[in-house]
This record gives C-alpha cells, structure tokens and sequence, in this order.
C-alpha cells in the first residue's frame, strides 16, 4: 500500500502544503482547481510508478497552505510565483506539471515564465488562457471593456454561503456535496472518496481576498464587473491572458485532456453568465454571446504547435470536468504516455 505524507514547507513567499508519495525520482507536480485541494490528487498520484516522484501542492487559501491574500491584477501570478518558490525550497529545477480546471490556468502561466523548468504540461479541463466569462470569439475579445460577466461577482452566493456553513449535505443544489456530484464529476457517478473531497471544498478561504474577490458594477450587462481582490477576480480575462503562449522557447509537449461531458469548462458552461442568460436562467439577456472556452484552448495550443510546440488533445467520452477521477485508468494512461514523451 502507498504511503501518503503530507507536510508544510516553508518558501521564500509563504508556508506551503504539500502531499509527497517519495523523495526521489523524475518530479511531477500535481495543481488543483477552485475550490478544493491536493487532496482530489491523491489517488492519481499513488497510481504512478516508482521512477516517477509525485508532488501535490495546496494553493494559497486553500488546504492547509497560508491563505495570503490574492492580488487579481496580476492573473494567476501569485499562485505560479508560489510554485516557483515552492520548487525552489525542494530543490527541484525542472518538473512535469499536472493542472486542473484553475490549475491548469496556474501551471500554463508558469510555462509562460518559465519555460525552461517545464518538461511537460498537461492540461486537465483547464480553464481557458482568456480566462473565465467575459469574452467572445476564439481570440477572447472581451464583450466589455470592463470584463462584465466575470469576477467575484458571478459566484453563486449560496454556494459561498454554505461552503461558509460548512454544509455537508446533499439537501440543497448549491451545497459543496451537490456542486461536486452534479458539476465537478457527470452524474450519477460518485467517487470512492467523496467525503474527502467535500472536506477538501470546504477548506476554501472565503471573503474578498480569496474566493469569491470583490466585485464592481458595471452598465453592460449583467451589470457585475471584476474587482482587484481574490480567486475569480484573477481569472477574470481583464486581468489573465495568454496570447503569447506560442512564442515561448524552449516548447516543451502539452497534453490537454478533458471530460466530453463536462458543464464547467465548456462552449455552453453552466457557470458562465452569458450562457445561463441565453437559456433564460439569468434575466434581462440582451444576447451577449456564451464564452467558447474549448475553442479558446485550442487556438491558443494550435498557435503553439504551429509554432513548432507538440500538442495532443484527448477527449475522454462520458467523464465531466474532474477526468481524472471519473476515468483514472484512461486518464493514467494519456499521463504516463505524456511523461514519457
């Protein structure tokens, strides 16, 4: 049986949460998305073989990692320029990374800077490079100058409300237990460790400074605008983009693999505003167009492979947004298939 060791690392930024299977090997490094943890990355990491050394690292405000406050206005910098010192403090000078859906947001921009200490990129669902909400077109114009449709305050408060709470339950579609079962994985499929994974959610800082951020309002529609402050703010596209992915050098391959199925990064996300008021489930649509945020990823990793990069896109039939809980033996194989590439 597979030994998890989990422990704090102090960095040259802040104190840091970690899951380590072994202290030796070829480092690949494992980054959640919103509104969870490392934890969502343990039994991924205990299913790789012993050349290989697995690292799992909590975000800031998140898991047990010190919840400092997120400056939005630099995009997801704070959470790469974490990785970076946090690598740094391991001693490790170049690594595989692991992203999903906001991690994938988090390691791309760590390629972007530092290309040279990535062997390999692989993108689980990972939110678009222009962003989340907002935007139009593959090339991610914004719909408003303002970014209206994205920021902190697009999250549903009673989500934020019970993850508050600390709601276990499965009473209420916004509880964090209904969010993951509906959203985070297609149903009906529930994962072996699905108490582990609420408590995960739960562990999410809230307020201004973290999830949701601030918000401002705005004349365009729907009438909320990004603030400067906490998670959704950093990925809202006035403040994250990634136009200049294909002019970094050296290239290192990126594989991108993502659920068919899934409602939270998508073409018609059930989270982005413009959608959900073109089927009428937000008021006062004035036919703002949804953000195609496949088709953003694809023509930025296009640009890429252009440019010379090798890119390998799998779509995995019948899996949702967390792919590599739902299908861990076909998303095993694409990753062991990308590390040794």
């Amino acid at each position: 049986m597979t030994t998890l060791r989990t422990h704090r690392v102090a960095t040259g930024r802040l104190t840091q949460q970690i899951t380590e299977v072994r202290d030796t090997g070829e480092p690949v490094v494992f980054v959640h998305g919103n509104v969870s943890s490392s934890v969502f990355w343990h039994t991924t990491m205990t299913a790789l073989p012993a050349r290989y050394r697995p690292v799992a690292v909590d975000l800031r405000g998140f898991g047990g990692t010190d919840p400092l406050p997120v400056d939005a206005t630099r995009g997801l910098r704070d959470y790469a320029d974490d990785l970076a010192a946090l690598l740094e403090a391991l001693g490790i000078d170049r690594a595989h990374l692991v992203g999903w859906s906001m991690g994938g947001g988090v390691i791309t921009q760590y390629l972007r800077d530092r290309p040279a200490a990535v062997r390999s990129l692989i993108l689980v669902n990972p939110v678009s490079p222009y962003g989340f909400g907002g935007t139009h077109g593959v090339d991610g114009k914004l719909n408003s100058a303002d970014g209206a449709g994205s920021g902190g305050g697009t999250a549903n408060p009673e989500f934020v409300r019970r993850l508050a709470d600390g709601d276990r339950g499965s009473g209420s579609p916004a509880s964090p237990r209904s969010v993951l079962t509906t959203c985070y994985v297609k149903p009906p499929f529930h994962a072996e460790h699905e108490d582990a994974y609420v408590e995960s959610m739960i562990t999410t800082r809230l307020g201004d400074d973290h999830y949701p951020g601030d918000s401002t309002t705005s004349d365009a529609w729907p009438g909320i605008a990004p603030g400067t402050r906490g998670v959704l703010n950093c990925m809202a596209p006035t403040h994250f983009r990634l136009d200049d992915l294909h002019l970094i050098d050296p290239k290192p391959p990126v594989l991108w693999i993502r659920g068919e199925d899934d409602v939270i990064i998508s073409d018609t996300s059930m989270f982005d505003l413009a959608h959900l008021g073109s089927i009428g489930a937000v008021p006062g649509w004035d036919g703002t167009p949804a953000q195609p945020m496949l088709a953003q990823t694809r023509h930025v990793l296009d640009r890429y492979a252009e440019a010379g990069g090798t890119v390998r896109e799998v779509a995995v039939a019948d899996a949702g947004h967390a792919v590599h809980l739902e299908r861990p033996e076909e998303f095993g194989k694409a990753l062991l298939t990308a590390l040794s590439a």
